[in-house]
Protein backbone atom coordinates (compact mmCIF):
# COMPACT_ATOMS: atom_id res chain seq x y z
CA UNK A 1 0.00 0.00 0.00
CA UNK A 2 1.06 3.54 -0.78
CA UNK A 3 0.06 6.79 0.91
CA UNK A 4 -0.51 10.13 -0.78
CA UNK A 5 -1.47 13.48 0.74
CA UNK A 6 -3.15 16.38 -1.02
CA UNK A 7 -3.47 19.95 0.20
CA UNK A 8 -6.80 21.47 -0.78
CA UNK A 9 -8.01 25.02 -0.90
CA UNK A 10 -9.71 25.78 2.44
CA UNK A 11 -12.80 23.66 3.02
CA UNK A 12 -15.94 25.60 3.90
CA UNK A 13 -18.20 23.00 5.50
CA UNK A 14 -17.95 19.66 7.31
CA UNK A 15 -20.18 18.02 4.70
CA UNK A 16 -17.26 18.43 2.28
CA UNK A 17 -15.51 15.69 4.24
CA UNK A 18 -18.24 13.11 3.64
CA UNK A 19 -18.46 14.04 -0.04
CA UNK A 20 -14.72 13.60 -0.65
CA UNK A 21 -14.28 10.52 1.55
CA UNK A 22 -17.33 8.87 0.03
CA UNK A 23 -16.33 9.36 -3.61
CA UNK A 24 -12.59 8.67 -3.23
CA UNK A 25 -13.25 5.73 -0.91
CA UNK A 26 -15.27 3.99 -3.63
CA UNK A 27 -12.39 4.00 -6.12
CA UNK A 28 -11.06 0.50 -6.77
CA UNK A 29 -7.72 0.16 -5.02
CA UNK A 30 -8.31 2.81 -2.33
CA UNK A 31 -7.93 1.22 1.08
CA UNK A 32 -8.54 4.29 3.25
CA UNK A 33 -9.20 8.01 2.82
CA UNK A 34 -9.23 10.66 5.53
CA UNK A 35 -10.05 14.36 5.16
CA UNK A 36 -8.86 16.79 7.82
CA UNK A 37 -11.26 19.74 7.84
CA UNK A 38 -9.14 22.23 9.83
CA UNK A 39 -6.05 21.80 7.66
CA UNK A 40 -7.90 21.02 4.39
CA UNK A 41 -5.76 17.95 3.76
CA UNK A 42 -6.65 14.60 2.22
CA UNK A 43 -4.69 11.46 3.02
CA UNK A 44 -5.33 8.34 0.96
CA UNK A 45 -3.90 4.84 1.30
CA UNK A 46 -4.13 2.97 -1.98
CA UNK A 47 -2.83 0.06 -4.06
CA UNK A 48 -0.48 1.56 -6.66
CA UNK A 49 -1.12 -1.43 -8.94
CA UNK A 50 -4.81 -0.49 -9.19
CA UNK A 51 -4.93 3.32 -9.09
CA UNK A 52 -2.56 6.25 -9.62
CA UNK A 53 -2.43 9.33 -7.38
CA UNK A 54 -3.27 11.48 -10.40
CA UNK A 55 -6.60 9.66 -10.66
CA UNK A 56 -7.39 10.42 -7.03
CA UNK A 57 -6.50 14.07 -7.56
CA UNK A 58 -8.75 14.24 -10.62
CA UNK A 59 -11.73 12.81 -8.71
CA UNK A 60 -11.23 15.31 -5.87
CA UNK A 61 -11.03 18.22 -8.29
CA UNK A 62 -14.10 17.06 -10.24
CA UNK A 63 -16.02 17.24 -6.97
CA UNK A 64 -15.14 20.95 -6.86
CA UNK A 65 -12.22 20.92 -4.44
CA UNK A 66 -9.04 22.25 -6.08
CA UNK A 67 -5.76 20.62 -5.06
CA UNK A 68 -3.02 23.19 -4.48
CA UNK A 69 0.57 22.50 -5.46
Amino acid sequence: MTTVKFQLEPLTCPSCIKKIEGKVGKIDGVEEVKVLFNSSKVKAVYDADKVAPEELKTVIEKLGYPVVA
